[in-house]
């Protein structure tokens, strides 16, 4: 397996077999990723859980093969020759083909042919050794009218049902047709009805090779048929097959069973082979399909959590609305709510004045220093009533756009109910509004990753598959931020590596109940985290009050010696790193000593060693200050102020196989195509922009009618 999995993904057997270990060893990959390093290579977190799909889908594999050759043994059926293939087989599609023959099945024409004791003369047919005759004389001896077969031509018919069942049983030909249908075979579908002309338009007449349709279409053609709008199939040449079929059967064509065996095979196609084959290949490309489209979500995702921080500004968060009214919250720079109203400047009520009486005296009353509007019903509406807000102050005050997708999930949440019981629920969701605009991390963890909305038919895949992904996700963006042990809510705490919900909660209590973390150390005392788990979680917590710098750090306990070897040997004092911290790097530049001859010294790896001194150097980094900074407006755009050629700043909401979607200050965004993105070929959306990137734009086209803006990232027509 190990060897398997070197070859497979082009690591080192030694990275591979350590990974391994470590993974069997319940360590997160998180803590591998970034405390192991010495073990693993420096493998990053995708590379671990490369290796750690490829050896759970292995072992799932040998779990099969034993089953089935169990199996097999037990029916007294089990052959050197078909152990050693089964042995052999590297996809659990093989295994499943080999072991067809020997599967127990419900009753078929061919179990019904065999009791009926045709299996013999099946047996003649398949042979193909008897040149001369009639094959119905042969078939006469099997005339049984007790068992129903009345007759020569019942007898041979039912024989050929034996001979379709083998035939489609053979896993040769399955592997034959199934690599022949992928090769030619396309994906095709119709539409059933007049209202897939106006949802599925593209796909009414519709046809592209099995080998090469994009996952997205794969996804919409299946939900038209799922919602019974279109007939999808896998389209091939049926006589090509069929005559492949032949070939490999028809040895011997002066055999009197010859039209027989045609017959018989032309039935095993049609009836068996096909339609198995069909329902592998769309599960097939279902599963590609998902796979893609849960990597799309999962690094848009990515992006989005990583959103960089508005630290230490007075927010005042909206949530846009026309009838009900628009909620609205102050947060102080720390996210506590500190007042709310609800304000009515649309239609019904148009209490456009009145509103703004209200925005500006909230403004001034807390000194808001940013206004964060959803982007849902009534946003742009409520953008305007915004700017106007800005101009009637003296502040330096400044307007964005926040993704409030899936902030009415978290004000109905039992998480909500916790933090906030006195408040009405529409009233939580414009506080998670404006908390997302100064922490998008802390606060996104408190919902369900499947409800952020950055992807594209996320509803459509496999549902267990997307919440693992994303859940992964959501835990790698966490322990690489790092978590404040004294201010983290148990949303934020239970994705940390080696800490659970109830640890979590735990924790909480601990703050509540005796006061807050004076040291890592302390965390030891916490119910349910044994001391495996304090090793995969204490590196990722920070605890600014703690007397101990190191706790503050991102230097793991178990390297506090090394670094107090390296701080001595530099001849340097916690008190002069907190107040330069480049000074580390300095000393061993002036020492002209390598960093395998420090790592010595220390005790510890070379890997660690450069971690250390990273952590030394800049305690407190944030990896989301290297994001793009979220984009403040004073002033709002509507697609009237839109003309050809215009060229724009926006901030990307979303990225799909097709292009990216990009706000740039008006009701709609608008769409970059794929073609639009750069000179050269763009395969994947994903190696160009990313969710929350502040781009450059030029806009190609509006259709106001329809709501639709055409842009592109080729500022001219020369760059």
């Amino acid at each position: 397996m190990i060897d398997w999995i070197s070859e497979t993904t082009g690591l080192a057997v030694h990275q591979v077999k350590n990974t391994i270990e470590l993974l069997d060893n319940d360590n997160t990959v998180p803590f591998i990723a970034r405390y192991r390093k010495e073990a693993t290579g420096s493998m990053d977190e995708d590379q671990i859980r490369t290796v750690e799909s490829h050896i759970r889908y292995l072992r799932n594999l040998e779990e099969r093969k034993n089953t089935v050759l169990k199996s097999i043994e037990e029916q007294g059926k089990l052959t050197p020759e078909l152990e050693e293939k089964i042995r052999a087989a590297m996809k659990i599609q093989e295994v499943e083909d080999l072991y067809l023959p020997f599967k127990p099945k419900r009753k078929t024409r061919a179990s019904v042919a065999r009791a009926k004791g045709l299996e013999p003369l099946a047996d003649l047919i398949l042979a193909q050794e008897i040149t001369e005759g009639d094959p119905l004389e042969y078939a006469a001896d099997f005339i049984n009218e007790e068992k129903q077969v009345n007759t020569a031509e019942d007898a041979l018919s039912g024989a050929m049902d034996i001979v379709a069942e083998t035939v489609s049983d053979n896993a040769d030909i399955r592997k034959m047709i199934r690599e022949k249908t992928i090769k030619t075979g396309t994906l095709s579908s119709v539409g059933l009805n007049d209202e897939a002309k106006k949802d599925f338009e593209m796909y009414v007449e519709f046809s592209e090779p099995v080998q090469s349709i994009p996952p997205y279409r794969i996804l919409a053609m299946n939900r038209g048929e799922r919602e019974k709008m279109l007939r999808v199939w896998v389209d091939v040449d049926e006589e090509v097959m069929i005559e492949a079929v032949e070939q490999q059967c028809i040895t011997m064509r002066k055999c009197i069973f010859t039209d027989a065996y045609i017959k018989a095979v032309q039935d095993s196609y049609q009836r068996l082979i096909a339609p198995a084959i069909q329902r592998e290949i769309r599960n097939m490309l279902t599963e590609k399909a998902d796979d893609h489209a849960i990597e799309v979500f999962a690094r848009n995702l990515r992006a989005l959590l990583l959103t960089p921080p508005l630290r230490d500004k007075m927010i005042l968060g909206i949530d846009p609305g026309f009838r009900t009214g628009c909620k609205v919250a102050v947060i102080d720079s720390t996210g506590k709510y500190l007042e709310g109203a609800t304000i009515y400047p649309h239609a019904p009520q148009n209490q456009w004045i009145e509103a703004l009486d209200v925005l500006t005296g909230l403004i001034e009353k807390h000194q808001i220093d940013v206004i964060a509007v959803g982007n849902g019903t009534a946003s742009r509406e409520t953008e305007k009533l915004a700017a106007e807000a800005i101009q009637k102050t003296d502040r330096d005050l400044f307007y964005t756009i926040v993704n409030e997708a899936g902030a009415s999930v978290y004000s109905a949440s039992p998480v909500a109910k916790s933090e906030f019981p006195d408040l009405e629920a529409s009233m939580r969701g414009n506080i998670s509004i404006a908390r997302r605009l100064l922490d998008p991390l802390s606060e996104l963890v408190k919902i369900d990753p499947k409800s952020i909305g950055v992807g594209l038919y996320q509803h459509d895949v496999d549902q267990v598959k997307l919440s693992g992904a994303l859940d992964q996700v959501v835990e790698s963006c966490v322990n690489a931020v790092g978590v404040n042990l004294n201010t983290a809510s148990a949303s934020l705490l239970k994705y940390v590596a080696g800490i659970s919900q109830k640890v979590a909660e735990e924790i909480i209590k601990h703050r509540e109940n005796q006061g807050i973390f004076q040291s890592r150390e302390q965390l030891k005392r916490i119910k349910g985290l044994g001391d495996s788990r304090f090793v995969q979680a204490a590196g990722f917590l920070r605890i600014p009050e703690s007397d101990t710098f190191l706790d503050t750090t991102a230097v793991h306990p178990e390297s506090y010696n090394a670094a107090a070897r390296l701080l001595a040997h530099l001849n340097l004092d916690i008190v002069r790193v907190k107040e330069n911290g480049g000074l580390v790097r300095q000393k061993i530049t002036d020492h002209k000593e390598s960093l395998d001859q420090l790592s010595r010294l220390c005790g510890c790896g070379t890997e660690t060693l450069k971690d250390i001194i990273d952590s030394l150097e800049k305690p407190n980094r944030d990896p989301r200050d290297a994001m793009p900074e979220v984009v403040l407006r004073h002033d709002v755009l509507s697609m009237a102020d839109l003309h050809d050629g215009m060229v724009l700043k926006g901030t990307v909401r979303n990225v799909v196989d097709f292009g990216a979607f990009v706000d740039i200050g008006v009701k709609h965004d608008g769409l970059v195509h794929l073609s639009q993105m750069a000179r050269r070929f763009v395969k994947n959306p994903l190696d160009v922009v990313s969710v929350g990137d502040v781009i450059d734009v030029r806009v190609l086209h509006v259709d106001a009618d329809r709501g639709r803006i055409g842009l592109s990232m080729l500022l001219d027509n020369n760059t």
